[in-house]
């Protein structure tokens, strides 16, 4: 990762735990243009934000 960790990013344990299911194509496939991980972590922060109500 090239930037400073958000508290909100997905820890190591739980990046581990759902990439084997989203990476359908390898991490350095031509047509990524962003990290997968990066993207869950996006994704992740959302879902908690409309959880809390943010």
């Amino acid at each position: 990762m090239s930037r400073k960790p958000y508290p909100t990013d997905v820890s190591d344990e739980e990046w581990g735990f759902v990439a084997a299911s989203l990476t359908l194509m390898s991490e350095d496939a031509p047509q990524r243009e962003h990290s997968l991980r990066e993207v869950f972590n996006g994704c992740d922060t959302l879902r908690e934000a409309e959880e809390h109500g943010d």
